[in-house]
């Protein structure tokens, strides 16, 4: 499985009026983990674009284990668990240290530019 790991600070205008991140931004952040995993591919998403192949988001699940605060510094890890012929799913781990605050999985469909379903590109299979 492919995976990585990257560092986030929550910041202030992430928070709400209690001072927690906002339940909002753990998508924020996953994406933040998927385009970087794809980047450490030596790939981005305006590359996998521009050959005509957009990955959009079908399926999202979260489960909020812990609060995250303003200036907690995270780890994200978001793993890659499965491909298919057309789309990629990925799961996540969002830490403060040791502690686990929150975990999630997406699933991304392969569509062209008219909105119709189309094979993964071969660099994104595993």
């Amino acid at each position: 499985m492919l995976s990585g790991e990257i560092t986030i600070r929550v910041r202030y205008a992430e928070t709400d009026r209690m001072g927690l991140l906002h339940h909002a931004n753990y998508l924020v952040y996953f994406e933040q983990g998927r385009t970087e995993l794809l980047r450490s591919q030596g790939l981005s998403y305006k590359d996998i674009e521009d050959q005509g192949f957009l990955l959009v988001l079908t399926r999202v699940q979260v489960r909020y284990r812990r609060p995250a605060r303003y200036d907690d510094l995270l780890t994200l890890r978001t793993t890659v668990i499965r491909t298919s012929a057309v789309k990629i799913e990925h799961r996540y781990e969002l830490r403060r240290g040791d502690e686990l605050l929150a975990e999630g999985e997406t699933t991304l469909g392969c569509i062209d530019r008219n909105g119709q379903v189309q094979m993964l590109p071969e660099a994104l299979r595993l």
